[in-house]
């Protein structure tokens, strides 16, 4: 099994490779464009600013090769949200995989939501052996809008999208590698797809 996390210097990929290698796989950081087509499995992860991170996966070219992966590929966190057509944070063009706009929270809540919240609504081979309202830990300022692509939502201030699906890209909002055992079974589901 080739398992590459994709490497755009947006990200604590660290702690996603220990996760991995928790469960016996060893991924690869990879900004290489042949490395990442040629693997089973793609993770892309982000932690940080929209505007930045797509002007590093442009300056790459990786913004042009991730659509076009026929594999499973993983979005977390950030990495969804770049996945998606637009976000209001930096005014970003998203990789337009999904179809949903990603929004600002207002200042009526707490932002960032950091912390552990539920998931529900689940929707996919994904969540397999995972249960409706399982925590998953979450730390972000932005959200991906209810849409046909979700296949789990949760609830802050309102309910939004926590994870989506189009073809062979999924995307998670929470991060499964920070997310204890519900997580670990995620990644384990992502790599059995």
């Amino acid at each position: 099994m080739k398992l590459s996390i994709v490497n755009y210097g947006a990200g604590n990929i660290k702690s996603i490779q220990f996760a991995f290698q928790r469960l016996g796989y060893e991924a690869i950081l990879t900004d290489n464009p042949e490395e990442i087509k040629t693997s089973d499995k793609v993770i892309f992860p982000g932690v940080g600013e929209a505007s930045s991170a797509m002007i590093k996966l442009q300056q790459s070219g990786l913004d042009q090769l991730i659509p076009t992966l026929k594999q499973p590929v993983l979005g977390i966190c950030l990495g969804m949200q770049l996945m998606c057509k637009h976000s209001e944070e930096g005014d970003t063009k998203g990789l337009g995989i999904f179809d949903v706009n990603v929004k600002q929270f207002s200042n009526q809540v707490k932002v960032p939501q950091m912390g552990w919240n539920t998931i529900s609504n689940l929707k996919s081979d994904l969540f397999k052996g995972i249960k409706e309202k399982e925590h998953m830990y979450l730390v972000h300022s932005y959200y991906a809008e209810q849409c046909e692509a979700s296949i789990a939502t949760s609830d802050y201030e309102l309910e939004y999208a926590s994870a989506l699906e189009n073809g062979n890209f999924y995307g998670v909002q929470f991060h499964p590698e920070k997310s204890s055992k519900a997580g670990e079974q995620l990644l384990k589901n992502f790599i059995e797809l």
